[in-house]
């Protein structure tokens, strides 16, 4: 009996982070297909917070249940180089992503005369060589392709995080604060246009203390206040409904002053750097949200929140999909005139096919070559070896 390995229990999913997952995926879709006009209602129109921080504190949670254990039970070391080998495939994934995105313009461009190469792209043509290096090392992020690169170094931070908490269980909360504050205080950013000198826009030193507050959470460093608590909920609430006025366009459109006012509070730089603003606002709603849903939350993995579930247990593949098909569909959209049942249509469309997409992602990972329940079984011995003590599935769609 002593050489036989017990598998390590698997951890129940948790369907909210699949849901809101899936949902950011919609959200990103939405903002990034130009010109969109759904994009006045995203959640970023009604507060300083958007899709962007729950994304960025969904893949820190996620990551923490998906790496987390290997720290724990295998070490350092092979936690380490179980990162690395995310950071891997992350990479080429933004390097397949772009290169995508250049034979889409390139194909658009020869089939209909557009121009959408020169546009999208114009340092390619222009300057070549220090596009194509700056393509590579990630110095160089045309247009809302910025997100990978900061989820890469983020990543890179996560084995940081590990050895600080060996050394002390404070110095990871000092690390986050103390690189959040060099951002406000030095301008700490790397660099993001070989011409213009500018630094990322989504300054990933930042952006890491969103990341790290939901990966906390999964590690269990952080405690989180009881949902439900009606004390909580209440100023929660009143500090959403006093970001309203400084967040939604029909009021600063509408009153000068109100747009005086956000200009005062939020700088320039508020998104690229995570302005505390946006970091307080995503907390309130998401403590409000999920106090609001908590009741509900056995049925959350039915209708259309299983579809929400479907396409958040597949993020990646599903947030390639949305950046190809926005631009693609983009293209469509001026074809079409932009009416108003043209732009719904499109959008539409866009939610069908990332659905399809987390569908046939799941079919292949299911190994269904396999044999019946042979992709599960696999997955079965495949865990314990790998230490996490996390489902397969949970630790592929991270």
């Amino acid at each position: 009996m002593a050489g036989v390995s017990i598998p390590a229990a698997k951890r129940p999913r948790d369907e909210r982070l699949d849901l809101f997952r899936g949902l950011t995926m919609l959200i990103i879709f939405v903002a990034h297909l130009p010109e969109n006009s759904w994009n006045a209602f995203i959640p970023a129109r009604f507060g300083f917070s958007s899709g962007a921080e729950l994304f960025v504190f969904c893949s820190g949670l996620a990551s923490a249940l998906a790496f987390g254990g290997v720290f724990t039970r295998r070490g350092l070391w092979l936690g380490t180089a179980r990162i690395l080998y995310r950071i891997w495939q992350v990479y080429w994934a933004q390097i397949g992503l772009v290169l995508a995105l250049i034979a889409l313009a390139a194909a658009l461009d020869q089939a209909f005369g557009l121009a959408e190469l020169a546009r999208q792209f114009a340092p390619l043509a222009a300057d070549p060589e220090r596009a194509l290096l700056g393509l590579a090392t990630l110095t160089w992020q045309p247009d809302y392709l910025d997100i990978l690169p900061m989820y890469l170094v983020i990543l890179a931070l996560v084995p940081v995080m590990m050895l600080g908490r060996r050394l002390h269980a404070g110095l990871p909360f000092l690390i986050a604060l103390g690189l959040y504050a060099a951002v406000w205080t030095t301008g700490l950013n790397p660099p993001g246009n070989p011409w213009t000198g500018a630094g990322w826009f989504l300054n990933p030193f930042a952006w890491q203390l969103i990341f790290f507050i939901g990966f906390f959470i999964g590690m269990k460093w952080l405690p989180v206040p009881r949902l439900g608590d009606r004390r909580l909920m209440a100023l929660a609430a009143l500090s959403v409904l006093l970001s309203l006025p400084l967040s939604f366009w029909g009021i600063l459109e509408l009153w000068p002053a109100a747009q005086a006012a956000r200009d005062l509070v939020l700088p320039a730089s508020e998104k690229t750097d995570l302005h505390i603003l946006r970091v307080l606002h995503f907390l309130a709603v998401a403590y409000l949200v999920l106090s609001l849903i908590e009741p509900l939350r056995h049925r959350l993995d039915r209708g259309a929140g299983h579809l929400l579930v479907l396409i958040g247990r597949q993020s990646l593949p599903a947030f390639l999909a949305s950046a190809v098909l926005a631009r693609l569909l983009g293209v469509a959209a001026d074809m079409a005139g932009r009416s108003e049942l043209a732009v719904a249509l499109l959008n539409l469309t866009g939610f069908a096919l990332i659905l399809a997409t987390a569908v046939v992602v799941g079919w292949f990972k299911g190994a269904p070559w396999a044999g019946p329940g042979g992709g599960h079984a696999a997955g079965r011995q495949s865990a314990p070896a790998a230490g996490s003590g996390v489902p397969t599935r949970l630790r592929e769609a991270s």
